[in-house]
């Protein structure tokens, strides 16, 4: 197939983008000038960003299907404003051009990041859109978007939502395991609360399955693990692969909240990224976990990969790259 690609110069943009070319399909991809995108395979690197019609008319058109992953993702110096303009606003112009060329299947990563702090875990496709920040507020306009160009366009839209994505070369987890590692971390707020990752060849292969299967147009799926784990669960894991600690005390986390908004208040209009975030508080005081049965049953997405071995396998890497 010829399938149009958008965030292949990320992380999971870039695995997805391997996966695609290893099966043999013809990938036109989006990329900054300033991006380096990998060299090989049938690639066609095409210069523009989610505010550039033109550049989104040639990458969709004569595709069969389009996957969008780019996003700005939750980096601080930007206004709200400019969340919306490429997270809802880019999606948009990039669905504009498919109406136009009539690609097969238009699929549209969002994050399960859309249900907020999961009250009555785990939590499944029909519980409350309740997003708790500005990034997660807009991946559920966009893929409410996309979906209303599913029901009155007629646009064959499939929309996944992501668990926190991990694995090796993925950099998010880094300070985490690097704390770990060298015996400077302490659990925030209980350690009760529910966290539930993907490792990142599980989430592949669902992408892959909301490109194919029929069953997916018009629905959203939770892409996830086969399990969630506690924060303090996933800490001892984390512990056990690099040979780290977890400190033997709990921090409070309203005095650290506190702190991330007076960081916030403080860098974010000077463009800096802010030493704390609350973001980053919510981390450990906000329960992620899912259900992922839907996505079992209607595409037949199996994950593979446990917490245990999806952590040594990054531990692994990290090592490896001597980042730990």
């Amino acid at each position: 197939m010829r399938i149009a690609l958008t965030g292949a110069t990320g992380y999971t943009g870039g695995k997805v983008l391997a996966a695609l070319l290893a099966r043999g399909d013809s990938v036109p991809a989006l990329a900054r000038p300033t991006s380096a995108g990998p060299r090989g395979g049938d690639v066609r690197w095409i210069e523009g960003d989610l505010a550039d019609a033109r550049a989104l008319d040639l990458l969709v058109e004569g595709a069969e299907a389009v996957i969008h992953v780019a996003a700005v993702y939750r980096t601080a110096g930007h206004p709200d404003s400019y969340y919306r303009e490429v997270n809802v606003g880019g999606t948009e112009r990039l669905l504009q051009p498919r109406a136009r060329f009539g690609v097969r299947r238009f699929v549209h990563t969002s994050t399960v990041g859309v249900h907020g702090d999961v009250a009555n875990p785990p939590a499944d496709e029909t519980a409350p859109i309740a997003p708790g920040d500005v990034y997660q507020a807009t991946k559920a306009e966009a893929e409410a978007l996309a979906l209303d160009f599913h029901r009155r366009r007629g646009v064959p839209v499939t929309v996944v939502r992501p668990g926190a994505i991990y694995g090796p070369g993925e950099t998010r987890f880094l300070k985490l395991f690097r704390a770990i590692a060298r015996g400077r971390y302490a659990i925030v707020g209980s350690g009760r609360a529910f966290y539930h990752p993907v490792f990142i060849d599980d989430l592949v292969a669902g992408f892959l399955l909301a490109l194919e299967r029929p069953e997916a147009v018009g629905e959203a799926f939770i892409l996830a693990g086969p399990r969630y784990v506690t924060q303090s669960e996933l800490a001892a894991v984390i512990a056990r692969h690099t040979g780290g600690r977890v400190l033997p005390f709990h921090v409070p986390a309203a005095p650290l909240r506190w702190a991330g908004a007076l960081c916030e208040l403080v860098c974010i209009p000077l463009g800096l990224e802010p030493p704390l975030h609350r973001r980053r508080v919510e981390f450990w005081t906000k329960s992620r976990a899912f259900s992922i049965e839907k996505a079992r049953r209607l595409l037949g997405y199996a994950p593979a990969v446990d917490v245990d071995e999806g952590v040594a396998r990054t531990a692994a890497s990290y090592r490896e790259a001597g980042w730990i």
